[in-house]
């Protein structure tokens, strides 16, 4: 599958963090979507087309981990990249079991977070981004 500019939906409850990686991946190419919370994101997923998703753990109404399962049920296969200030092993289970591409801890260094959303983009899209 080509894609000509791939969207990415950011989703965490602290709008500055939003908008820090925001800046970092629409200089990569992305055009990028903002989310304060799961069912936020959820929506915007319902309406729009989105190819990655990042997501915070701890979210009012809805962790990035519910959020991760409902897409699940609702058969949305796009990947997705948890992001935990609180990660631990069971974390990273229950991700691998919800099918998460890949779980990252807070905070989070700007070369692990461009470089797993590059080799996601790779492996699902074969879509080449530099770090």
């Amino acid at each position: 599958m080509k894609l000509e500019t791939p969207s990415l939906l950011i989703t965490d409850d602290d709008r500055d963090f939003r908008e820090t990686l925001r800046s970092v991946f629409e200089t990569r190419g992305f055009r990028t979507i903002l989310a304060g919370d799961g069912e936020e994101a959820l929506d915007v997923i319902k309406r729009e087309p989105v190819h990655l998703l990042l997501l915070d753990m701890h979210m009012p109404r809805l962790t990035g981990l519910e959020t991760i399962r409902q897409l699940r049920t609702l058969h949305f296969e796009l990947p997705c990249i948890l992001i935990s200030a609180a990660l631990d092993r069971q974390l990273e289970a229950e991700a691998r079991a919800a099918q998460a591409f890949s779980v990252l801890s807070k905070p989070v260094r700007l070369p692990d977070i461009t470089g797993i959303v590059a080799r996601a983009m790779q492996q699902i899209y074969c879509w080449p981004m530099g770090k």
